[in-house]
């Protein structure tokens, strides 16, 4: 099958340079890699790169920054280059967020699991640390963790068993072709586009189930470079599943618990008072999704203009 690696990012060249290297010590190396910025300052310069000498790197920027934009670039881009569907040639896409780092057999591992369970259309692999959940993990702890030195932290993409998922994590997930060839990503989350996997997910599970291969392992650094501001996200928290409710892909019941559990959680931190993220700013965003919900004008995008 056909390897193809995109990554969507904003504000972390290093980061994305890092990642190729990852890509370059993969067992089966991919055919194509997509990395697409919002602006030429995004991109690595990847001349000399060793990577290069193996497989095709495109550097590509969108016309406006977000995740979901940027995703959609490469998807566009790859269709130009993959497989006519009437040859029958079997491919599939992986994406990889800029600060996640694959183990050697990502690839590998990904491709034999669309091979023989034809009935798999999606898979997301087991993250064995997630910086997003305590302020980051840095290079060096994610080779501790990649190389075994460091035991495996708990998340809920982990365990040693594949099992179905309703949810393909972002940082690390990857699709068949029929998936790619029919489904993008909703630029209606824009920025972070908190919650896109989810939605993509949903529209991929109509031609397939989607798995959790515990044979993928990676770590999510959870860098704090390029992300959106505490006010944004804290809007989006609210407003995101509230409107993929509205559109069907997410269950009300699925939607009002994420609702529910980070308004706690911001409420909670904010008293408290946590130096690690910026609760504060996350609840003030709570409040004013909330406020617009009252007046009717609630909205993924309206955080543009926050």
């Amino acid at each position: 099958m056909k390897k193809y690696v995109i990554t969507a990012t904003k504000g972390r060249p290093t980061e994305v340079r890092v990642l190729l290297d990852f890509l370059f010590d993969q067992e089966a190396r991919p055919d194509v890699v997509y990395l697409v910025g919002a602006s030429g300052s995004d991109l690595p310069d990847v001349a000399g790169h060793p990577l290069l000498a193996v497989a095709r790197v495109e550097l590509m920027i969108a016309a406006t920054p977000g995740s979901t934009v940027q995703r959609n670039v490469a998807i566009e881009a790859l269709l130009k280059d993959a497989p006519d569907e009437a040859s029958g040639e079997r491919w599939f896409a992986s994406f990889f967020d800029d600060d996640f780092r694959p183990h050697s057999g990502w690839l590998r591992q990904c491709e034999a699991l669309f091979e023989t369970h034809p009935n798999v259309i999606g898979m997301t692999g087991q993250v064995l640390a997630d910086g997003v959940k305590r302020g980051g993990v840095s290079e060096t702890e994610a080779l501790r963790y990649l190389s075994g030195e460091a035991p495996r932290e708990e998340h809920w993409a982990s365990g040693p068993d594949r099992r179905e998922a309703g949810c393909a994590y972002g940082c690390n997930m990857a699709f068949v072709d029929q998936v790619i060839r029919r489904c993008r990503f909703d630029e209606a989350l824009p920025l972070y586009g908190w919650q896109e996997d989810y939605d993509f997910t949903s529209c991929a599970r109509a031609f397939g189930i989607v798995v959790y291969e515990p044979s993928c392992l990676g770590v999510h650094l959870g860098a704090s470079k390029g992300r959106t501001s505490g006010v944004r996200f804290g809007y989006s928290q609210i407003a995101n599943p509230l409107y993929l409710a509205r559109k069907r892909t997410m269950k009300r019941k699925q939607a009002c618990k994420f609702v529910s559990r980070h308004v706690l959680s911001n409420l909670y931190h904010s008293l408290r008072g946590n130096g690690l993220f910026d609760y504060r700013g996350r609840l003030k965003g709570n409040l004013l999704a909330f406020a617009d919900i009252l007046r009717g004008i609630s909205h993924p995008r309206r955080i543009l203009e926050l």
